[in-house]
């Protein structure tokens, strides 16, 4: 078995490396669509929101108005408190979710794909967590793997994902610079990764560095659980 972190910054294309480890036989789960079912009205996660930020951040349907949460967090210098209530509960999740992958598939090759791997321990620690769920989640990952582009191609992905041409795509290319400002450079990433993926944009190559990728990691947790089926 093997427990593998994917991660990349807004844009580095970390959910088409994903989809491609998915296609070639990994257990995928994604962050980001956890968080946003801890999001729910009726979860813990909601209640704390809400509380933390007050009922300014509900739309007119009780749920999240995720915009002006967004806004809250990454104009008005709040992400960090909105991090500590999702991230403990995220991770808390993804560590079920590999347990009963592996029950089922003891040789199994578990990804979780998350923007901040690396973040969330470094804002975990810079608040003087020394231990505990954030500041070890790391170390609860047998392997990184770090998913880069040039900054400008990041930008550019994320604006035309969510934007049209105009204004809005402008606003958008704001928004992910701004994004990008509170997420560790590339270069630091990748000095602490067992793995990189270059993905500037030419697809056949990013397809190339997956297989040789899922290569290595489909030989790790077979050396895995030939250790534990030693004991």
């Amino acid at each position: 078995m093997l427990r593998v972190g994917l991660t990349g910054s807004l844009g580095s294309g970390k959910s088409t490396v994903a989809a491609m480890l998915r296609e070639l036989g990994a257990y995928v789960v994604e962050a980001d669509e956890l968080g946003r079912a801890l999001m729910e009205p009726g979860q813990s996660v909601f209640s704390a929101i809400v509380e933390e930020f007050g009922r300014e951040v509900l739309d007119s349907n009780g749920r999240l108005d995720r915009p002006r949460l967004a806004q809250l967090a990454f104009q008005e210098h709040r992400v960090g408190e909105l991090n500590a209530i999702i991230h403990p509960a995220a991770i808390e999740a993804q560590q079920r979710w590999m347990d009963e992958i592996f029950t089922r598939d003891p040789a199994a090759v578990a990804v979780v794909e998350s923007a901040l791997i690396f973040e969330v321990v470094r804002d975990a620690r810079l608040r003087g967590e020394t231990e505990g769920i954030l500041a070890d989640w790391r170390q609860t990952l047998d392997r990184i793997v770090v998913v880069t582009a040039p900054d400008e191609v990041k930008i550019a992905r994320y604006a035309a994902r969510v934007a049209p041409p105009g204004p809005e795509r402008v606003a958008a290319e704001a928004d992910a610079r701004r994004r990008l400002a509170h997420q560790i450079p590339d270069a630091e990433k990748a000095a602490q990764a067992k793995d990189v993926i270059e993905n500037s944009g030419d697809l056949v190559a990013l397809r190339s560095q997956v297989t040789a990728l899922w290569k290595r990691l489909r030989e790790e947790s077979n050396k895995s659980r030939g250790k534990l089926s030693l004991k």
